[in-house]
């Protein structure tokens, strides 16, 4: 596995049973995920890192709940509970997690005025995180990826990935679903359609 890479995909807090953007079963892939970590020789982790005011957050717009959906100058942009606050507890990674030997943290969404779904890009598809770019200058040539949710983040950061070239498998029981209106089933049948390995 020494050109293939294991993204582990935002697994914090916030985003396990107990967080402010909680997906059901969050944390219950943690030992997978440990388990996938000590046999890849090379891991990189994602850290979603918002302002307080993100342009995502719900609480940031008038009268708007969270899970609505509304237009931002770069597209169509879900809004979501505070979540991911730059430097608290919600932020940190999950306390099991354990990958020491991790090269890189790519922390995203920290521009207030745009949301980060994608280990690669920004959401307006064309803002690089510069995750592509260090991963082709070190001969990288496959990703796999875990982590949260699956049919967000996990889901454009595979889809990017792909479109950068890199082959792309997606370990979906070191993932789990937020699953908002089918999202789930729709990520798998992008999965299909982009030729996304999902194992």
């Amino acid at each position: 596995m020494k050109n293939t890479v294991l993204l582990i995909i935002d697994l914090q807090n916030d985003f396990c049973p107990g967080g402010k953007l909680a997906v059901a079963g969050g944390d219950d892939i943690v030992p997978l995920v440990n388990s996938l970590g000590a046999k890849h020789q090379h891991v990189i982790l994602t850290q979603d890192w918002h302002p307080a005011d993100h342009s995502s957050f719900a609480s940031q717009h008038k009268a708007a709940a969270p899970f609505t959906q509304i237009e931002m100058p770069y597209g169509p942009q879900t809004l979501w509970p505070d979540h991911c606050i730059i430097g608290s507890k919600g932020a940190a990674f999950h306390a099991g997690l354990e990958v020491p030997h991790a090269e890189l943290i790519i922390r995203k969404g920290f521009r207030q005025a745009i949301d980060s779904y994608s280990a690669f890009f920004e959401n307006d598809h064309k803002t690089p995180t510069g995750l592509g770019g260090y991963l082709k200058e070190r001969g990288f040539k496959s990703v796999a990826l875990v982590g949260l949710a699956f049919d967000y983040c996990v889901r454009y950061s595979a889809e990017d990935a792909k479109i950068l070239g890199f082959d792309v498998e997606v370990i979906e029981a070191a993932t789990r679903a937020i699953d908002l209106g089918g999202t789930a089933a729709a990520t798998k049948q992008s999965f299909t359609e982009r030729g996304i390995r999902l194992s």
